[in-house]
Parts: C-alpha cells; structure tokens; sequence
C-alpha cells in the first residue's frame, strides 16, 4: 500500500521543510491538502518558524489533483467532496500568508501542483523540470488559481498558449518567461530554497504574491484583443470542446475584474456554504438620476421594477427618465429595439407602498437627507416582506445612522450606484457589522447578473470608492487658493489619463452634491478638510456647472465645454477670503508637483481605507478606482499606480507639504509604516500592522 502523507521538519535555521509524499507523483489527494493546511497553519503558529519550503518526496514535487476525486463526484452525484482550495488554503493560507513560502521544484508540476507552486511566494526548480497546466485534457479548467496567477507571471499570451495546448514547458524555459526564479542543480535544490525563503523573510529578496500582479498583463484593449484571437483558434482546434472557452472566460473575468474575482471569495459570505435567493422584484425609491439609472439597470436584465414617486409629476419624469436611458442605447446600436420594449415591460410606476408587499429588495436612491432616507427605512420596514432587502444608494452617509430607526439591522445594505448607474460597472455593496451574510450574498449575485462589477466593503463614511476620493477635489481646492490656475489643473489630470479634471467634475456632478459631500466628510475627518469658500460663491454668483450652463466652464449644446474667463473674480475672491498664499503670491510650482498635490492625498486616504477594513483586499480598490472613479486602467488602480512609485517617495513627499501648507498632507500611519519598512501599499495587512476589519 503506498504510504500518503504531508510532513514538517523545522531546521536551525528557521525554515520548515513541508514534504508532500503520495507515490508515484505526489498527487494531491484530499487528505494530501488536509494536511498542506495543518502543516502552513502549524507553521504560522510557530515561534520557531521564520519561512516555509514546500517539496515533494521521490524527486519529483507533484503531478496535481488526484483525478480519482473525480470517480466519487460521479458515482455519489454529488461536487462536495471537491476540496475548496482556491481561496481557503491557496490565498488565504498560502499566498497571503505572514511567512514567506518557496516551492522547491524537482521532476514536475503539473495541473494543481503547479498551481500549488504559483502561489507560493518564489519558485526555485531544478533542472529539466516539466512545468504545465493540462487540465483541459481531462476536460476540466485550472480549478485552484492557475487561471489567475499563471497570466500575471509570464505574460497573458504565453499562458494562454501554455493552458489550450496544455503542453508543459521545462524549468529553464519558465526562468525566461519569470515562472522560476532560479533553476540550481537537484543536489542544491533544497539548499538554495531555504535561502531564499530565508532572504524574502529578511527583505533581501522580493515578496511576490501572484494575485497582486499586473505589470504582465498589458492594456485591457490589448488583453481584449488576445482573448478574442484565443477564442476564435479555439473554436477552430477545440471544437465541442466548452471547456477551452470557459477556461477564456475566466481569465478574462479575473484580468478585467481584478485577480480574486477569478477565485471569488468574500470572507464570511461566500465561503461559508450559503446559496443566493432569486430576486425578481425590486422597487426603487426615488426616480432622479440615480434612481432612473438603477431602475434602467434592473429591466436591462429582465428584473421588474417598480419605480415609486411622492406625486404623479415627478413619477412621469422618472418613467421618461429609464425610457431614454433606454432609447439611447437603441441609437447607439448597444441594444436591439425588441429587447429595448421587453425591457421597458418590466417597470412599473406606483405612488405608495401597497405593492411593495412581495418586493424582493427595495433600493432608496432618494436625496442625501438623513431624515428623510430614515423615515422611508421606517416605512418600507412596515410594508415589505421579512426577507426584502432593504437597500440604499447613500454615497456617503453612514449606513447606522440610515437605518437608526430601523428594526431589521440585518436587511440593512448599501447598494451604492455610480453615475449614470445604467452603464458604470461598479457596484459597491456595503455591509454593516449586521449585515447578514445572506442578504451581502444576495446582492453580489444580483450585481452579476445586472452585469456589474460588485465590490462588498465596509460600512463609514464615503464607504471605499468615495471616501478614498474625497481628497481629490480637497486638494485642487486647496492648490487654486494657493494661486494654482483651475484650468492648468483641470488639463494636467486630463493629461495624467483621468476623463477631466476635479473642477470640471465639479461642474458636472453640480453644487449641490460638491456642498452636501463636504459637510459629510468635514464632519467625519475634520482632521484632513479644507475648508474653500469657492463653490458657495459661486452659487452665490448663480452659477451651478452643467446644469445651468455656467461654472468653471461655459455649456452650450453642440460644443465643447469652454474656460470661463469671468469666473476668474470669484477665484481671487476666494484667494482672499482664505489667505493661505505665501506672502499673498501665487505659489511657484511644477506639472508634475500639481498632479502629485492632487493624487497622493487620494493615495494617503486609500492607506486609511486598507488599514480600517473597509476593503478585503487592495487590489479590490484598484478595481473600485478604475471602475468608479474612472481612474486610468493603464496605470492599474490607485495603490498599483502608488506602489509603482514607492510608498517612501508617497510619504516623503506628503510629510514635505505638510509641514508648508497644515495637517491636510498628514500621512497616514499605514503609509508611514510601509515607506519607512520597505513594505509595497498593496502587501496584506498580515504582514504589517494589523487591520481593524469593517468587513
């Protein structure tokens, strides 16, 4: 009988050495990765332990999952003998582990085994060793990350290619393409692995974790463009073959998504053996801006709607609202003029609660006024089934204080919609400490299937994407009342890739928003606020952007927004009421410091957002960033971009103007420890301090 186990020995040198044995090669049997996990926790435990080296016994490390795993699935009909690897042990054991972990690599690794590998923190091999992903063969798709990882390594065409041949690629071929680290001969194998472990622990070498990875993957048009050539060479060598354009499809939703979501966990949601209920009617309160778009959203996706209004006027302009959001997708060829009517069957306008009585969720998107959103949680607490959803689409205002008079803390969620909330991906889903798991659940699936891009994140202020961004706006204010022209800044951040400029946003979102979102975050963080005169001016001047047609810009149908040059006065009357200039002159200041003043406040406060829990993960505000703040894709996100500058450059120059211009260039804790320990922003928390988790 052939002997199956998974042993630790810790040496003097502080590296545990984790032996897979299950002849001939090493497969991994379910109690195989019982016991990877009982040995990584016990090693994490472990005072003595500094790293980790994971090998395989017989020269030969693993030919990947044991495929007899698959005989019980069929004979007992049943996938819950399948190990659920690719997040509990190979991400949040293994990848975001607090030691370092090296796979020593000899013989082979093939399917899990490589996969295994990949998400370790550096792989060493020894000579001729046969790397590869075959799953496809058997007619199944790299099930523990592979799909993830391997693209963010060595390029997202050579893994494709290495995935639909499913032919395996030698140890000296993967130290080109940056899947080995070093290849030594198998006699120095074990020797040169514990070194290495033992350098990553002391910041000699680097600490790579695959899933935080992008520099590899090119441009999301570039990435676009490699896929469909991949699909179509699939459906010519593959034909009847699903498997290889879902294996594509994965891919592509971990690559556009961000790489977790191609393993997609939430903790305490999706991994603790919940299924989503249906939701097929929603009410939405509230038929506005976002209220329409939400609304448009929901029938695009074959979801009935009831739109409620406080009276028949407002409840037709709602209507007429979602029937443009939806014509205009007709006319610009998005959407086929028989689905674009199936669609508008699916609303309803009502004037009152009664048939709000078998709604599945109810979404409030009604203004930001906390009495208001707290009555209408009052009522539909009263009219609406127990398992509804109560949901709302605040942007800022703390969920808590929403749902105050509230009994069912547990249905209390945020939905919060980006604008124009029919075509902006990003939904952030907010959770509360009562939130249940089910009703978070609930709305991912239902942010799926409405096709968005759903972020769950932690209940504060400003929630993630808003809060994170707050700054933003902060910071141009504070750079034209130190002398700065608005409409240098505005070009330079078009220039540095995002869509226009803080003021023309401001233009565009109106007054009123740019008024009740700094009342909210002055409240919350007066600490980092500054406080400018100029939007109430003017308001007082009567102006309100885009609406109006008049703000720092001038509007006029058929063209393109114009400089204002008589908003110039307002500017200086605002430079005098708060005269902060130096010497009552304008600053002298570079392109590249304005853009630095006006992003790097936004980086500090994404370093409060990771080090609060309002995220589970950093590269789920990258995706955030990109998806509703529009930051440019290219640049990988707001922590990706900042890591590419290093934390300490961040931090340096942040502490620099503070101490010219106040406490609003403070950095943060999170920031100053990671500049000054040589940590990257986007590392989990597990390796610096300890996050207090909203989540």
């Amino acid at each position: 009988m052939k002997q199956l186990s998974v042993t630790m020995e810790v040496g003097n040198d502080g590296v545990a050495i984790i032996t897979i044995s299950n002849p001939p090669v090493n497969a991994l049997a379910l109690a195989i990765f019982d016991g990877i996990e009982e040995k990584l926790t016990e090693a994490m435990r472990r005072d003595d332990v500094r790293a980790i080296v994971f090998i395989g016994s017989g020269g030969k490390f693993s030919g990947g999952f044991d495929i007899n795993v698959f005989a019980r699935v069929h004979q007992t009909g049943s996938n819950s003998v399948l190990p659920d690897v690719s997040v509990d042990l190979f991400v949040n054991i293994l990848e975001d582990a607090k030691k370092p972990v090296v796979a020593a690599i000899e013989g082979l690794a093939l399917g899990g085994g490589l996969e295994l590998a990949l998400a370790c923190h550096a792989r060493i091999a020894s000579p001729k060793a046969q790397l590869g992903l075959p799953e496809l063969t058997l007619g199944v798709i790299p099930g523990s990350g592979g799909t993830q990882r391997l693209p963010r390594l060595i390029g997202l065409p050579k893994a494709i290619e290495m995935m639909l041949s499913s032919k395996s690629i030698t140890s000296e071929e993967g130290k080109k393409l940056g899947l080995v680290d070093a290849v030594v001969p198998s006699e120095e194998l074990l020797k040169v692995s514990r070194q290495w472990a033992l350098d990553i622990a002391g910041r000699r070498k680097p600490w790579i974790r695959c899933l935080h990875s992008t520099d590899k993957l090119g441009s999301l048009s570039e990435v676009h463009d490699i896929i469909q050539r991949a699909r179509q060479q699939a459906k010519q060598t593959a034909k009847n073959m699903p498997q290889h354009q879902a294996c594509l499809d994965v891919v592509e939703e971990g690559i556009i998504r961000g790489g977790y979501s191609g393993v997609l966990k939430v903790p305490n949601v999706t991994d603790i053996g919940l299924k989503s209920r249906p939701i097929k009617k929603v009410a939405v309160i509230g038929g506005g801006l976002m209220g329409s778009g939400i609304a448009t959203a929901f029938i695009l996706s074959d979801i009935f709607v009831l739109l409620k209004e406080i009276n028949s006027e407002y409840l037709l302009k709602g209507i007429k609202a979602i029937e443009a959001n939806v014509r205009g997708l007709v006319s610009r060829k998005k959407l086929a003029h028989d689905k674009a009517e199936k669609a508008l069957l699916m609303l309803k306008g009502v004037l009152n609660y009664s048939e709000f009585k078998d709604a599945d969720m109810v979404i409030e998107a009604v203004i930001e006024n906390i009495s208001l959103k707290q009555k209408i949680f009052a009522d539909i607490e009263k009219e609406c089934p127990p398992h509804c959803i109560l949901a709302t689409n605040t942007s800022t205002i703390d969920l808590n204080i929403i749902g105050e008079k509230t009994k069912a803390q547990d249905r209390i969620v945020g939905a919060h919609f980006f604008s124009p909330a029919h075509i902006m991906p990003l939904l952030e889903i907010v959770r509360t400490e009562k939130t249940s798991p089910q009703v978070t659940l609930d709305l991912l699936t239902v942010g799926k299937a409405i096709k968005k891009v759903p972020v769950v994140v932690g209940n504060c202020t400003g929630f993630a994407v808003n809060r994170t961004f707050f700054p933003y706006s902060q910071s141009a204010q504070l750079l034209v009342n130190l002398g700065v022209d608005v409409f240098r800044i505005d070009q330079l951040i078009s220039n540095f890739g995002l869509p226009m400029g803080p003021f023309q946003l401001q233009d565009l979102a109106g007054y009123g928003v740019a008024v009740a979102t700094t009342k909210e975050f002055s409240s919350s963080f007066p600490d980092r606020t500054f406080a400018s005169p100029l939007v109430e001016l003017l308001i007082k001047n009567g102006r309100n952007g885009k609406n109006n047609g008049k703000g720092y810009y001038i509007y006029e149908k058929g063209s393109k927004p114009k400089p204002d040059p008589s908003v110039l006065p307002i500017i200086e009357e605002s430079r005098r009421l708060t005269n902060i200039m130096p010497g009552g002159k304008p600053i002298s200041i570079t392109d590249e410091e304005i853009v630095e003043m006006i992003l790097f406040p936004v980086v500090n406060e994404a370093c409060r957002v990771l080090d609060d829990g309002v995220v589970v993960r950093a590269s789920d505000l990258d995706v955030a960033s990109v998806l509703g703040m529009s930051f440019p894709s290219y640049r990988g996100g707001i922590v990706f971009w900042a890591d590419t500058i290093g934390a300490n450059r961040v931090y340096k120059s942040l502490q620099k103007w503070s101490e010219v211009y106040g406490s609003f260039f403070k950095p943060s804790k999170y920031l100053e420890e990671r500049a000054t320990r040589g940590i990257s922003l986007s590392a989990p928390a597990s390796i610096s301090s300890s996050a207090r988790p909203r989540l």
